[in-house]
């Protein structure tokens, strides 16, 4: 059987819309984060594969599963990881559950409505934030605040790629009460420009996705370490940044995705606004809800 690593896409931890290990995190925990990002960029890679049949995606997920469990060495990533959680004593708890998420990739291609979403962010985003905060020591207290924003940096990335996952892989992340809500179909979502009423239902979960959002805003006080505190504000600008444009911007047809320029802007004013909330001492400010 041919490694998993031969199926990479290519992307790296520097092509996401998030920083991962950056220069903010604390050398001491970036091998780590590393390793733990390369299994999970894996295994996603084998999920999205366009020419893997799904009992074959299964088998690889399956084996990367293994192996992280000890049975085997055939898969770098899997066994980097597993060797990174014994040099500090963790469980692969986090790395389970994403696999669980990538094995929906393969088998489910529709969602029913937004607890449905929330499902699958449960597996696929949120032990991503859970696994950043047990690097850190912090406290499960602070599990609240890292799912909603996981959760929302998920369903951002679900209508920015909405049209590229519909026409590549025929998957659907949008709910289907949410389209039939507006009367949009799932076939409009092979248009070069979103239909009216296309627009309207992406439009409404983008808000609804600002909400989610809202809920994430305490976490860069909650958590004790500092650098990470500056990296969950980061992660959170960038989030507020591309909701604002998914709110007024059509996916199909205009960018919403942020530049190199913009990425700057956010980081450098995610870490001021940051360091000043924590020097005087200031919660994070809650935004109002879309239409108060």
């Amino acid at each position: 059987m041919t490694s998993a690593s031969d199926l990479r896409s290519g992307k790296t931890h520097r092509d996401e819309n998030f920083p991962v290990a950056s220069w903010i995190i604390h050398p001491r925990h970036r091998a780590l984060i590393l390793s733990f990002y390369n299994f999970v960029r894996t295994a996603d890679d084998i999920a999205d594969h366009a020419t893997l049949g799904a009992d074959e995606k299964l088998r690889y997920l399956d084996l990367l599963e293994a192996e992280l469990l000890g049975n085997g060495d055939t898969q770098p990533e899997a066994v980097s990881l597993r060797r990174a959680f014994a040099e500090r004593s963790m469980a692969p708890r986090h790395a389970l559950d994403v696999l669980v998420a990538f094995r929906m990739d393969v088998t489910k291609l529709r969602y029913e409505n937004w607890d449905d979403v929330i499902h699958y962010c449960r597996y696929s985003a949120m032990p991503v934030g859970r696994f950043m905060l047990d690097v850190h020591g912090e406290s499960t207290s602070t599990w609240a605040a890292s799912d909603a924003l996981c959760a929302g940096l998920q369903i951002n990335n679900h209508l920015q790629d909405c049209a590229k996952d519909y026409k590549n892989l025929n998957r659907v992340y949008l709910p289907r009460d949410a389209l039939a809500a507006t009367g949009a179909t799932v076939e409009m979502l092979g248009g070069a420009k979103s239909q009216p009423v296309l627009l309207q239902c992406l439009q409404a979960l983008a808000v609804r996705t600002e909400t989610l959002l809202n809920e994430s805003r305490s976490l860069s006080a909650e958590v004790k370490d500092f650098r990470l505190g500056l990296e969950v504000a980061v992660i959170q600008a960038f989030a507020d940044k591309i909701v604002g444009m998914l709110k007024v911007r059509d996916p199909l047809s205009e960018r919403v995705h942020l530049s190199k320029p913009e990425l700057l802007v956010q980081s450098i004013g995610g870490i001021a606004s940051e360091m000043i909330r924590r020097a005087s001492g200031r919660r994070p400010q809650t935004k109002p809800a879309a239409g108060a």
